[in-house]
């Protein structure tokens, strides 16, 4: 694996404090969505929000099963291994009151596929799609693929007429600060209405009554507030005192606190993420270290040595008080393509990295910078601060650079950091996902968080 450093693999804390007779459910967490936009940024908030208002063709229950939601069935052709045929939910009505069709379909798979979409990879496979009537479309994919609709749970559909409507055909451009009707504003087929939008403030939905699936889903909750809280201990208050109630990525140092409160109620499941550090081992020379005309993480002894001076076990009890688990490779264990001979972390060996070091030439060390997110993931900042003094004890001097997730992952997909903080969620539950998106070679539609400097031929054709 071309990623050298793993971290840990997370909890996910959701904490309800919410009294039957509610019907405004005040929620929070740490972060906001990056953009409303459906098809700009691959990232897990940000869906989690537009699933409220925009629906995918599919989507998972609780258990990871497979759900219908705008299609109502879908199988390969029995004429073409390469078509899959996928019926879609009639009588279901935008929220601006338009039908919603097979137009709407095609059209948001090739706007998905635009450059500036991050849900290309998603569909790559995908060389058609084309609508056969008003409530049946078909895939046309480049040889057969089985796990096709486990690719599509994010992938949102639009109301085309709208979309043109509002001059938001091309999709946002992230990375270059571009601001388009579609980041701040949806019409979509969801349960809930976009009111308003304040983004990094305040995000208001209200209760669609005209949902089609209103009698097949528990929608008591008329109006929902979300709220982005960045400080732990402000989001951990304002649960307490009821200012919201309910909260995601609760500070696990306040678990036992919340859970012993009156009224409060602490679920817990194992998250669908791993959390690693990347080394970019592609160029001569990087730029975030203090070595001159060399790039010292080119060198597998480097890395090794890296990997072997973080102690997983301590990240795991102190930093997350227990709510983690080491990991050895970035798929966590119910992905499809996870073994436990693989899943194996470095054991922590000080005076053994020390001696790697030496051999590759870094006996008195080097300087680099990390950088890191601080309101993605629990504790995502206090584990690159563990990570700093981990790694100085074995004479590298890391220099913590920490920023909001909006300015912390355009640097990895940009190409701008060296050494950094990821966490990845694997929502199509198969290791396609992570090979397309981490460890194929960067190019304009795969590999696109590949920020490792990892290429090969041989890998990316079987990728392919």
């Amino acid at each position: 694996m071309s990623i050298a450093t793993k971290a840990v693999l997370a909890s996910l804390v959701a904490t309800l404090a919410f009294p039957a007779s509610a019907e405004t459910l005040r929620w929070a967490r740490a972060g906001d969505a990056l953009t409303l936009d459906p098809h700009s940024q691959n990232e897990g908030p940000s869906h989690t929000i537009r699933h409220q208002m925009y629906e995918p063709l599919i989507i998972r229950d609780t258990t990871g099963a497979f759900e219908a939601a705008l299609a109502t069935d879908w199988a390969p052709s029995a004429d073409d291994p390469n078509v899959w045929v996928f019926n879609l939910r009639e009588g279901v009505k935008f929220h601006d009151g338009a039908d919603f069709t097979a137009e709407d379909v095609v059209f948001s798979f090739e706007r998905a596929k635009q450059p500036n979409s991050d849900m290309k990879e998603l569909i790559g496979s995908i060389v058609e799609v084309r609508a056969v009537d008003d409530y049946t479309i078909e895939m046309v994919t480049d040889g057969p693929n089985p796990i096709l609709p486990s690719n599509l749970t994010n992938l949102f559909i639009m109301d085309k007429d709208w979309t043109e409507a509002n001059n938001t055909v091309d999709v946002q451009d992230f990375e270059g600060g571009e601001i388009t009707y579609a980041t701040t504003n949806t019409n979509g087929t969801g349960p809930y209405r976009l009111v308003s939008r304040e983004p990094d403030v305040k995000t208001v939905m209200s209760r669609n009554d005209d949902y089609w699936g209103r009698d097949q889903f528990p929608m008591e909750v008329t109006e929902i507030v979300y709220t982005p809280i960045q400080n732990a201990a402000t989001r951990v208050a304002a649960l307490l005192s009821g200012e919201v109630n309910f909260l995601q990525d609760m500070p696990v140092q306040d678990l036992a606190r919340v859970d012993s409160a009156d009224g409060l109620v602490v679920k817990q499941a194992p998250q669908n993420r791993v959390i690693f550090f990347g080394m970019n081992q592609g160029p001569d020379d990087i730029e975030a270290d203090n070595v001159d005309g060399a790039n010292p993480l080119a060198d597998v002894r480097v890395r090794k040595a890296m990997s072997m001076a973080i102690n997983r076990d301590a990240i795991q009890q102190v930093v997350m008080r227990g709510q983690s688990q080491p990991a050895g490779m970035i798929a966590p264990p119910f992905v499809n393509g996870w073994t436990e001979a693989m899943d194996n972390e470095s054991s922590t060996d000080v005076e053994a990295a020390k001696a790697l070091l030496a051999d590759a030439g870094y006996a008195d060390g080097f300087s680099i910078r990390l950088d890191c997110p601080n309101d993605r993931y629990i504790n995502d900042e206090a584990i690159c601060q563990s990570a700093v003094g981990m790694l100085g004890q074995i004479g590298i001097t890391v220099n913590l650079d920490a920023k909001p997730k909006a300015q912390h992952f355009p640097l990895i997909t940009d190409g701008q950091t060296d050494f950094y903080m990821l966490g990845w969620g694997v929502p199509t539950y198969d290791s396609e996902y992570i090979f397309n998106f981490l460890v194929h070679g960067r190019e304009s539609d795969i590999g696109t968080w590949n920020g490792t400097g990892f290429d090969s031929d041989d890998l990316d054709t079987k990728i392919k």
